[in-house]
């Protein structure tokens, strides 16, 4: 059964990606990936709406509890170990079901994607650069190698990275850019939902999530790195209820914070996925959604409307 496609749920958080997954899962056979960047990481369940054990409804999920809050999340890492799942599940005649809101993560399971190596001496040494001369020598520098770049970044770290990147590959980072390709035969099913309609269910999850034990669920997770996690401590919501942990705000504040927060990622993430134009839309609110997506899937892996 390797001319399963990947079935990707995609769209802004909030919508119910995990339960349409979950249901596709049931209806057509498959198992759940995960793509949130956030539910890698064990402990961290209440503020990412990670699905429990129970509500899993025995249906595999991967990809979830993989990390300690002190680590440090890789897109690169994430692409080979999304990959290694999809290819394990196929050869059992299941169809991989990938889910999530974050883009790129999204992007790095499905798309020709390369991502360069790393040099931590390479590094150190453009970061002393950087240090002594400033940023416009080193964006200077920049454009001398890799002009596309330096016209589109604009932080010290993206240009370090840049450089490095040129210095230890002999290519521009430029040429590195993504393709909207699929790597693999591939349907995309996105939520849709507008910001006015979405709001109130935003609203209602970071109080609902205050409800349950999120500060909590913080105090537990600080001692074991949280604060100092370079991908953990910006999660939404943890990081609001650090300040109530560090007496900075309220529990009312960090929720109405952490709603704001939500909202603005959601539409990050509306524009980001509007910007593909392989993805198929479904409303969200559409009490036959499921039912809607599970057909697409069908009349795609019968051959009709197939795309790579």
């Amino acid at each position: 059964m390797d001319n399963l496609p990947v079935i990707a749920v995609v769209g802004p958080t909030g919508t119910g990606k995990s339960e349409l997954a979950l249901t596709l899962a049931h209806e057509l056979g498959g198992e759940v990936i995960n793509a949130d960047s956030m539910q890698f990481y064990r402990g961290m369940d209440i503020g990412t709406a990670k699905l429990s054990l129970s509500e899993r409804d025995g249906v595999p999920h991967h990809l979830l509890d993989i990390l300690e809050v002190s680590d440090e999340a890789s897109v690169a890492d994430f692409q080979s170990q999304s990959r290694a799942c999809i290819d394990d599940i196929r050869q059992r005649g299941r169809y991989p079901i990938l889910v999530g809101g974050s883009g790129l993560y999204v992007r790095a399971a499905l798309d020709i994607l390369e991502f360069p190596g790393t040099d931590p001496d390479i590094r150190a040494e453009l970061e002393s650069d950087m240090e002594r001369t400033g940023l416009e020598p080193m964006r200077a520098r920049l454009e001398a190698v890799d002009p596309v770049s330096a016209a589109r970044l604009y932080d010290a770290r993206r240009i370090i990275r840049a450089l490095e990147v040129q210095v230890l590959t002999g290519r521009p980072f430029s040429s590195y850019m993504p393709r909207r390709e699929y790597a693999q035969p591939t349907i995309q099913i996105g939520l849709q939902a507008e910001s006015a309609e979405l709001a109130p269910s935003l609203a209602q999850r970071a109080s609902l999530m205050e409800r349950r034990g999120l500060l909590d669920e913080v105090r537990r997770l600080e001692p074991m790195g949280l604060r100092s996690g370079k991908t953990a401590s910006r999660a939404l919501g943890y990081a609001q209820f650090l300040r109530v942990m560090d007496g900075e705000a309220s529990v009312e504040t960090a929720v109405e914070e952490t709603t704001v927060a939500t909202r603005k990622l959601a539409r990050r993430q509306r524009t980001w996925f509007r910007g593909d134009d392989r993805i198929r839309w479904v409303p969200w609110r559409d009490p036959e959604r499921a039912g809607i997506a599970a057909g697409m899937v069908r009349e795609y892996t019968s051959g009709e409307g197939q795309q790579l």
